[in-house]
């Protein structure tokens, strides 16, 4: 097992070190001068100077990737040209907001879709069947925008159950922390559930044709037992495989609906730092959400030894 994780980890720091260079390079690449976006509109010669030597714009690209690999392991992630604060600052206040999002959506894809995709195999040919797939499949329809238009409309304008627009932190109050998030965890998690309900659907019809199964049933096994206990397990690594993806996808997607519901997270602040071409932000924000697909990429090999002890050991060799 320990050989097994130093095995991935070693992949994900190369991986995170070659994403490090892409991303450098490609904010390097992108149009237009930051030396002029950063001096501000009444900018003259000598300023663009300044600028340049005080953001180290006129060193060598080499030493500038050695300047911002150095600051970033140390937790500098530069400073925002459109606010002036310490850009790991911002993303601080805006990760855990678009964290928790994630964190909702997800517990939602997994109850509703992992539950639907299941009596969706066990009761094949039944209502229960048709009903789960034409849920599933408006899921995977409805644009993201007009469900949240839809539930704000319905939900927190027409009946006031949930509020409409803003963010209050979990710890300060739970209650109206959870009555701001619902709705957006539903509009973010709805597609998510859809595709997590079709693959669990899936493999469990494979798992219950298998003849570990039927073994299964042979020696008398209660029906919640071989479902639970042989057939599901085993259909778990598809399922894993398609939430690992999908969580990267949430947290670098939640842009639309963190626009819908004014949440101040991750996606607020990329388009923030899109519109006003804050480099330094931009990057940050594209080196973090690089990093959580790595590291979630990395936890979902984990949970994969621990669902299959096979997978562990192949990789281990």
């Amino acid at each position: 097992m320990t050989k097994y994780l130093l095995t991935r980890l070693r992949q994900s720091l190369i991986t995170l070190f070659l994403v490090s260079v892409v991303v450098f390079a490609g904010i390097r690449a992108l149009p237009g001068d930051p030396a002029l976006a950063l001096a501000g509109e009444e900018r003259s010669p000598e300023a663009l100077a300044a600028v340049r030597e005080s953001y180290g714009l006129n060193d060598n690209v080499v030493i500038q990737y050695g300047r911002f690999i150095g600051h970033a392991l140390t937790g500098d992630l530069g400073t925002s040209s459109r606010t002036g604060l310490p850009v790991a600052d911002a993303i601080g206040q805006a990760l855990p907001v678009t964290l928790e999002l994630a964190a909702l959506s997800l517990l939602l894809a997994i109850v509703v879709g992992i539950g639907a995709g299941v009596v969706a195999a066990v009761r094949r040919g039944k209502p229960e069947e048709w009903i789960a797939n034409a849920i599933a499949l408006i899921g995977l329809s409805i644009p993201t925008f007009w469900l949240g238009i839809v539930l704000v409309l319905g939900f927190a304008i027409a009946v006031p159950v949930f509020a409409a627009s803003g963010y209050v932190p979990f710890g300060t109050d739970p209650v109206d922390n959870l009555r701001r998030m619902v709705l957006p965890a539903i509009v973010l998690g709805s597609g998510l559930a859809a595709v997590v309900m079709r693959q669990t659907r899936a493999a469990m019809l494979d798992s219950l044709s298998a003849d570990y199964v039927r073994t299964a049933r042979a020696k008398g096994l209660s029906r919640g037992s071989v479902v639970g206990g042989h057939a599901l397990r085993n259909s778990l690594v598809t399922v894993v495989t398609v939430l690992g993806l999908q969580l990267g996808h949430l947290i670098s997607g939640a842009v639309v609906t963190e626009q819908i519901f004014v949440l101040p997270g991750f996606g607020k602040l990329t388009i923030d730092a899109v519109f006003t071409r804050d480099y330094a932000t931009l990057q940050a924000v594209v080196l973090c959400t690089s990093a959580a697909y790595i590291l979630i990429n990395l936890l979902v090999d984990v949970v994969y030894s621990v669902i299959d002890p096979r997978i562990r050991l192949g990789g281990a060799r």
